[in-house]
């Protein structure tokens, strides 16, 4: 029980900092779970905290969601998510650990260049960046930081970046979370944890609005950049494990 407290009010502040710049929740509570549970009751409990915490999310910025973007990016991305999950325990995660790494490092500069270059990413990228980052979602721990620079390269920041990553990550893991439940890792004990650590992302998640709305661009900018370094990080540091 003072485990389980824990986790809640961790995810709480993971879901605040989810809720401010998109991502960022399980580079924090996986380690946590894994230390706890083990990898096996780890990944599917963080699936199931994930989806209502991207719930939250979408609720949050409901209005602001672009929804042909997220369509796209959706179509290929959750039978790509259903894939990858059924090739989890296949599959080490090792060599793309390392890609993940580069990528997410490689975003920071590459967001800017893009930015000032004024190119933007079409439906048909989404649609492409879907595919990749689905399949990935479905079997990597954490991909938040990946869809970041998909959806920023698109136009979109702050509510609309939120709303809309969120709105496609929830169908993503709906398909992971699906998945799962056909193979039998959906437990009692795994829902219950599941239910307590995402009812606490999801309330970080609304909380976080207020602090969105007065950020500056470039504050958020930051913050997105910090994000990728520590999911690059964290990548990293799970070799070495």
């Amino acid at each position: 029980m003072i485990a389980l407290l824990f986790l809640f009010f961790l995810a709480l502040g993971a879901g605040v900092l989810s809720g401010v710049v998109g991502t960022g929740s399980s580079l924090i509570m996986l380690p946590v779970l894994v230390t706890l549970y083990g990898p096996r009751i780890a990944v599917p409990v963080m699936a199931i905290a994930s989806l209502f915490g991207n719930i939250g999310r979408g609720i949050a910025w409901w209005h602001e969601i672009c929804w042909r973007p997220v369509f796209a990016y959706s179509l290929a991305g959750v039978p790509a998510a259903v894939l990858g999950a059924h090739t989890l325990l296949a599959i080490s995660p090792a060599t793309v650990d390392v890609f993940l790494a580069a990528f997410f490092l490689s975003m920071i500069p590459l967001r800017r260049l893009i930015r000032r270059s004024n190119l933007h990413l079409n439906l048909w990228h989404m649609s492409f960046a879907g595919a990749i980052v689905g399949f990935l979602t479905g079997f990597v721990l954490s991909t938040g930081p990946l869809s970041v620079p998909v959806f920023t390269g698109y136009g979109m920041s702050s509510g609309a970046f939120l709303g809309s990553e969120a709105a496609s990550a929830t169908l993503l893991y709906a398909g992971k979370l699906g998945t799962f439940g056909v193979s039998g890792a959906l437990t009692r004990p795994v829902i219950a944890r599941g239910l307590a650590i995402g009812i606490a992302l999801l309330v970080g998640s609304m909380i976080a609005k207020r602090l969105v709305q007065r950020l500056q661009t470039h504050t958020f900018e930051l913050l997105i950049d910090a994000v990728l370094v520590a999911g690059a990080a964290g990548m990293i540091l799970s070799l070495n494990g």
